[in-house]
């Protein structure tokens, strides 16, 4: 029986190993991220972290409770008893620093002014729902709201809002402290139930 010979000389394209991308899709490596699908992304991961702060807030009656206030008796049960407040009221706290801004800029009514025209203008931006190029880039309508955001930023820092926010962090950093530092956990969690720390505050 004659041998019988099979030509398999040839090219062999093999398809480049592909890279998850900022928001989890499967890309090619030389593709770039698509900035409009991350920016559509931030509402939703906002609206789980909001969602997240309402449901591990504390009850207002336990966050005031005077009768659970006490002097620490060292440093080392300082810093165990702010960490642990840290952790069991940090939902609480950002409300604290929510509310505080909120005061600062009703008192601010040039900040409140801003914020409303800048506000208007991405609304405006949203509902005609139209692409606008600039130097050959086409830009949706997420990309022209970070424009006009961008935009209003020194105006707001000539209308005083970086005074605004460093106060407004100032006194949260201070008011935090200040409960966290003295608010005895023990009274209400004890470390069976925590968990993580073994030091009695």
């Amino acid at each position: 029986m004659d041998d019988v010979s099979v030509d398999i000389s040839g090219n062999m394209n093999v398809p480049g190993p592909t890279v998850k991308d900022a928001i989890g899709s499967a890309t090619e490596p030389n593709s770039k991220i698509s900035f409009s699908n991350i920016t559509t992304k931030l509402p939703t991961s906002i609206g789980q972290i909001l969602k997240q702060v309402r449901k591990d807030l504390r009850p207002v009656s336990e966050f005031f409770n005077v009768n659970n206030f006490k002097k620490p008796t060292s440093i080392q049960r300082l810093m165990n008893r702010l960490t642990r407040n840290l952790s069991y009221f940090q939902s609480n706290y950002i409300c604290v620093f929510l509310i505080l801004m909120a005061y600062c800029l009703i008192t601010s009514p040039l900040i409140l002014f801003v914020l409303a025209g800048v506000l208007f203008a991405c609304y405006q931006v949203r509902l005609a729902n139209t692409q606008f190029t600039i130097f050959g880039k086409t830009l949706n309508t997420s990309q022209q709201c970070l424009i006009i955001n961008c935009m209003a930023a020194p105006i707001l820092y000539l209308v005083g809002a970086g005074a605004a926010l460093f106060w407004t962090l100032g006194a949260s950093l201070f008011l935090i402290m200040l409960h966290a530092s003295s608010y005895n956990i023990d009274a209400i969690v004890t470390e069976d139930m925590e968990g993580f720390l073994t030091e009695v505050v």
